[in-house]
């Protein structure tokens, strides 16, 4: 069993190639350029490097959000176009869910957390035990105020992690004394633990056709949510 996961939800982008539960390949990036320069550079590098094609892998794997509209929209087109040429299925994973699975040996709860601006946080809870990860909380858009709300309803460690974690332990650190902040070499988002998460999904049978992949913005574009705004303050007498 083997897969190809890409990573671009945000600023960092991953390419990973995985087989059964190891890691062939992984390559990394956070330098600033754009993932439509990098992302497919890095997927044909690493299969080179390798001596894998996309005829040999079972499936392709990619988070379909949430995150950066634009991250995301390039991440899936990517998938989508090596899946739709080499006719394989696909695998689209929550970021949020992603990130937890870096802290997959730890014992608490991870909190996945990535910065939405505006005010917001997207952010879920992730229970950590006997080496695996199980969703307590759906993904959301909170405050930051309402995702401490959250994590202060466990009695277990509590583990930040994802580009908006310092955010978040620097605001709530205070209030939950026993809120820890991952390591940086887990924070980030991980085409690994990407594949990971996927190859699991793909057992239990979740595997789609490239056409169904969709993002999960959880909340509309900026231009949407300004254009709505404008209409409202328009309509009211």
């Amino acid at each position: 069993m083997k897969l190809l996961a890409l990573e671009c939800s945000a600023t960092a982008a991953s390419a990973a190639l995985c087989q059964e539960d190891k890691v062939v390949g992984e390559y990394f990036l956070s330098t600033g350029q754009t993932h439509s320069q990098t992302l497919l550079p890095m997927a044909e590098q690493l299969l080179a490097t390798s001596g894998e094609t996309l005829a040999g892998l079972d499936c392709l794997a990619v988070t379909t959000g949430p995150g950066s509209f634009t991250g995301l929209r390039i991440g899936i087109a990517a998938i989508k176009g090596m899946a739709l040429g080499a006719g394989k299925p696909c695998v689209g994973v929550s970021t949020l869910e992603a990130l937890a699975w870096n802290l997959r040996g730890f014992e608490g709860v991870a909190t996945a957390v990535m910065d939405a601006r505006c005010g917001q946080v997207y952010g879920a809870l992730f229970a950590l035990e006997e080496g695996g990860v199980s969703r307590l909380t759906p993904d959301a858009a909170l405050t930051i105020d309402q995702l401490g709300e959250l994590a202060g309803e466990t009695q277990k460690p509590v583990f930040l992690v994802g580009d908006g974690a310092l955010l978040c332990y620097n605001t709530l650190s205070e209030k939950l004394p026993g809120l820890r902040l991952a390591q940086p070499h887990l924070r980030l988002q991980r085409a690994a633990s990407v594949g990971a998460l996927a190859l699991e999904k793909f057992r239990a049978g979740q595997a789609v056709d490239c056409g169904l992949l969709t993002p999960s913005y959880l909340r509309l574009p900026q231009a949407e949510r300004e254009l709505k705004k404008k209409q409202q303050e328009v309509s009211q007498p």
